[in-house]
């Protein structure tokens, strides 16, 4: 279905919209990495642990494999245990999967090694390990640290940016602008309500704006057809 472009908008208000949203999301999954600590993995370790298995790879797919992993290692030291090939079993079908596992097992080997087992909610520190970058970082601090940090993944930068709230180029710089605009409460909850948003209702190619809740405050950026 064509987009009606000229569809009048109302000022756009973010408190309202993701009010809306967040009534929304509820008849989806949670985000993976909140599940994850709702189901008892909420350690730094385990969410940074459990973000590396995420990149490029459905939630659907990279949750169980981390709570398999965890379940049969579940500390950094029991994880610097396994093998990268036992990894590997573990964390498929994830992407990439073998870097994966190289990545994990020298993030369990050096927090075991150098900081007693216990990842420090440090943003440096979690960014100097392989396959960790600020996205993961952020949301790590976020979910396991109490920070208040913005995780922007995919789904964060598509929706903001087709709001017309965020203009920018990449998931980094919307992240930044964000920071900018978005008031400081809402800075770990927009992940948690974007991603299945994202998936399920403001999809990449033809998203659903027949049924959107926020329609009338969204500018439908770099929208041409919908459902």
């Amino acid at each position: 279905m064509a987009v009606n472009l000229r569809t009048e908008k109302r000022p756009f208000n973010i408190h309202t919209v993701l009010g809306r949203i967040r009534l929304e999301v509820k008849q989806f999954a949670d985000a993976a990495m909140f599940d994850l600590a709702d189901q008892g993995y909420a350690t730094p370790f385990h969410q940074l642990a459990a973000c590396i298995i995420s990149v490029r790879t459905r939630d659907e797919v990279s949750l169980p494999a981390a709570i398999r992993l965890f379940k049969v290692a579940p500390t950094p030291e029991a994880v610097s245990q396994l093998s990268v090939k036992r990894i590997v079993e573990l964390i498929r079908p994830s992407s990439f999967y073998e870097t994966k596992a190289y990545n994990i097992r020298d993030l369990a080997l050096r927090v075991a090694a150098e900081y007693g087992g216990e990842l420090p909610c440090d943003f440096e520190v979690m960014t100097s390990f392989r396959g960790v970058g600020p996205k993961c970082a952020n949301l790590t601090l976020g979910i396991a640290c109490g920070a208040t940090e913005i995780s922007v993944d995919i789904h964060v930068h598509r929706v903001t940016n087709r709001w017309g709230f965020v203009t920018a180029p990449s998931p980094e710089a919307t992240r930044r602008v964000l920071e900018e605009r978005l008031p400081r409460k809402y800075w770990v909850e927009i992940n948690r309500l974007l991603v299945p948003f994202g998936k399920h209702v403001c999809t990449g190619s033809l998203p659903k704006c027949s049924v959107c809740p926020v329609l009338e405050y969204c500018r439908q950026v770099g929208v041409t057809a919908h459902r």
